[in-house]
């Protein structure tokens, strides 16, 4: 590392500037089709479309705190570190958990979790087609705003109001509390424990990351100096080949002949 990364947003800013052009998060979905590459510029750019939308037209801030409702997917990643450059705190929860958005100032949800909340009254309610491009919602006729279309008009650096305190709140997972500060800690702890290290190429697919936890599948990889390729509803038969394709090192979860498997004894 150039520096000592304090928040998630250092934890980008050292990877942009340690290879802005190299790919950082490689999206795959075997469900849908198609494959959506991420450099660290490209992700950096929608973090800071994100951030700006958030603190422009939803004052997010220090002591904010966001609803996240969303699968693992390389738009979460985005919406994520969003979240975090603008100093505010994650709350990851189940659309249907009635009274835990009570408290959030913003919730962004996939489009196909959007009713539920909508009975709720939210005042400030975002939806996600999760397109593999990022294309806006299609047939929703509903009260949330669409994340895609509202993005787009904001700038591509985002400068926050208040720098991001390390101490402040930083994502609220079911029991577990962290700080910003305790998000870049427990990453580079975790990447440590998993053997990660810099330039490792680490395929894992969502229904691991989403048990993991966005610290494991997001962050510890930043931390490392690592880049993802995230695998949605993956074929076995396909995995072999597509690692060889995307030179995966290591994968998280899953077993692939001849590449280790972090977390797991030689």
């Amino acid at each position: 590392m150039l520096d000592s990364p304090r928040t998630p947003a250092d934890l980008l800013a050292a990877t942009l500037r340690r290879a802005p052009a190299a790919p950082l998060l490689t999206s795959y979905d075997d469900l849908g089709g198609g494959r959506v590459e991420l450099s660290a510029a490209t992700l950096a750019n929608w973090v800071a479309k994100t951030a700006n939308l958030l603190q422009d037209e939803f004052d997010v801030t220090g002591g904010s705190t966001v609803a996240v409702a969303l699968p693992v997917h390389w738009q979460t990643a985005a919406v994520l570190l969003g979240v975090w450059s603008c100093g505010a705190t994650v709350l990851d929860t189940a659309a249907e958990d009635d009274g835990r958005l009570d408290d959030a100032d913003v919730v962004l949800a996939a489009q196909d979790r959007l009713p539920p909340l909508e009975e709720q009254g939210l005042p400030e309610l975002l939806g996600l087609s999760l397109h593999p491009l990022g294309m806006g919602m299609t047939g929703y006729t509903g009260p949330a705003r669409d994340f895609a279309l509202e993005v787009r008009g904001h700038g591509d650096v985002f400068t926050p109001w208040q720098r991001p305190d390390p101490a402040a709140p930083g994502l609220l997972l079911g029991g577990l509390e962290l700080t910003l500060g305790g998000l870049v800690d427990t990453a580079r702890e975790l990447a440590r424990r998993l053997g990660l290290v810099e330039g490792d190429r680490v395929l894992v697919d969502d229904r691991t990351a989403a048990e993991a936890g966005p610290v494991a599948w997001l962050l510890a990889p930043l931390a490392a100096g690592a880049s993802i390729v995230l695998v949605r509803s993956p074929d076995p038969s396909l995995l072999p080949g597509r690692a060889t394709a995307e030179r995966v090192t290591a994968t998280l979860g899953r077993t692939i002949d001849g590449i280790r498997e972090l977390g797991r004894s030689a």
